[in-house]
């Protein structure tokens, strides 16, 4: 088992120690500063970094050369995001979410495994290989700082400026376990929704005028009902243009952890008597819709009112072959169904990205996994993800071949209080990083 050197960790905590998070305002100022942490790190590796304003986002370009020849060294892309969650609810916290803790083999807070660790993993694998002399490839950082609010930025920017990259590097997922890594070959899209429904002007007394006056909160309960059958399964018309995987795909599936196990390690219920049994299917393999939160009226207040406004965040998760464009209007036309003429509902889209693949045949794929197997004693699988990357369907544009992976666990609770990383997986994922760039090296010089 690695262990992670004092100086290792002395740095890392202090990327942690930003409050970069992208969906409020008020630390706007902190995503910009752990952009200028990961420009100034380049620098002080041997490297050049610009942080570029990009429609009012920082964007971190920075490249780290390789050792020798570096005007003729082909470029590997790495990819990360500088931007974390909000911490809420911090009661739920052991410790100060911004002043990383280690705690029985785990470094806990916000932001060590999604994904300031495994981004810090792979900007320690390429300066360290550069201080020695061995980088063999040039290391391209395009890092953003929205990732975790669905901002496009990054996406916009490489598609303008990418050039030609050997492939892209990628740690911002987690293992399937503790002890299986995985090469992510595609990803689902997401479409996040925000919901308004309103029947008055405001207000009422429900003594007087309950029972007569429209709820926005009951109209609101009906429209997010249409979304789903009476079995609880998304409708039809939410799964239209999706592209199933093959039969050969679904069978390699059967040979993974059970999702009755995943799901219970979790502490989560079960959607349905098949749930389970279908897991890998319903979370890779098709789309899912979920909403994230429902305000209206007062469910701690004692209040007797009708409720004049409601709202809710809506998530769908979009399978292959959906996209956000085609998506939205049938989602949209699915909540007005049956809904009394009185009531107004507005939908706004918040943010959106297409499902995407990435060639796992291709021969930076290979060579990354041979790369793995190498340092951690363990081949790589090569599976789908639920989650989505803006980047992917990007990557699947541009023919670029994508190594999207990560040493986060099952239980490093990404999105969740008390966020962690054991620090052997931090160890790894630098070890594994440098070897990957070195064999990413080597596969140029055997094709030359």
């Amino acid at each position: 088992m690695r262990s992670l050197e004092a100086d290792a960790l002395a740095e890392l905590t202090s990327f942690l120690a930003i409050r970069s998070v992208s969906a409020d305002a008020e630390h706007e100022a902190s995503v910009a500063e752990a952009a200028d942490w990961i420009a100034d790190y380049v620098r002080a590796g041997r490297g050049t970094a610009e942080i570029v304003d990009w429609n009012g986002s920082p964007l971190v370009d920075a490249l780290v050369p390789a050792s020798d020849a570096a005007r003729s060294a082909p470029t590997v892309l790495c990819y990360g995001h500088f931007d974390v969650q909000p911490p809420a609810p911090l009661e739920q916290w052991d410790s100060d979410p911004f002043e990383a803790t280690l705690r029985d083999g785990w470094l806990v807070g916000r932001g060590v495994a999604d994904d300031k660790g495994q981004l810090w993993a792979l900007l320690r694998a390429a300066t360290e290989l550069r201080r020695a002399g061995a980088l063999p490839v040039n290391v391209r950082f395009c890092c953003d700082g929205e990732e975790e609010v669905g901002g496009a930025s990054i996406v916009e920017f490489l598609e303008q400026h990418a050039s030609c990259p050997l492939a892209c590097l990628i740690f911002d997922t987690p293992m399937l376990d503790r002890t299986t890594h995985v090469f992510t070959t595609a990803t689902r899209g997401t479409l996040y929704m925000h919901l308004e429904v309103q029947t008055g002007q405001r207000d009422l007394h429900s003594g007087i005028y309950g029972g007569a006056a429209l709820n926005a909160v009951h109209v609101l309960m009906r429209a997010l009902d249409n979304l789903f059958d009476d079995d609880g399964a998304l409708v039809d018309e939410l799964r239209a243009g999706l592209e199933p995987a093959s039969a050969a795909e679904r069978a390699s599936w059967t040979t993974l952890r059970a999702g009755e196990e995943l799901l219970s390690e979790q502490g989560a219920a079960v959607a349905d008597a098949s749930a389970a049994r279908d897991f890998y299917v319903r979370t890779w393999e098709q789309p899912s819709l979920d909403v994230n939160g429902v305000e209206g009226g007062s469910p701690v207040q004692q209040k007797t009112i009708v409720v004049a406004r409601a709202r809710a965040n809506l998530s769908m998760r979009l399978a292959a072959g959906q996209t956000a464009a085609a998506l939205l209007p049938v989602v949209e036309r699915v909540l007005r169904r049956g809904l009394p003429a009185a009531a107004q509902l507005e939908l706004t889209m918040l943010s959106a990205c297409d499902p995407g693949r990435v060639p796992a045949d291709a021969p930076a794929v290979t060579v990354a996994a041979d790369a793995f197997e190498r340092v951690l004693g363990r081949r790589p699988l090569l599976l789908r993800s639920g989650g989505s990357l803006p980047i992917m369907p990007l990557l699947q544009r541009l023919g670029i071949p994508g190594i999207v992976t990560g040493f986060a666990v099952p239980d490093s609770n990404m999105h969740a209080p008390n966020e962690r990383m054991r620090t052997s997986d931090l160890a790894d994922a630098v070890a594994a990083a440098k070897e990957t760039l070195l064999a990413l090296g080597r596969l140029v010089s055997s094709a030359t």
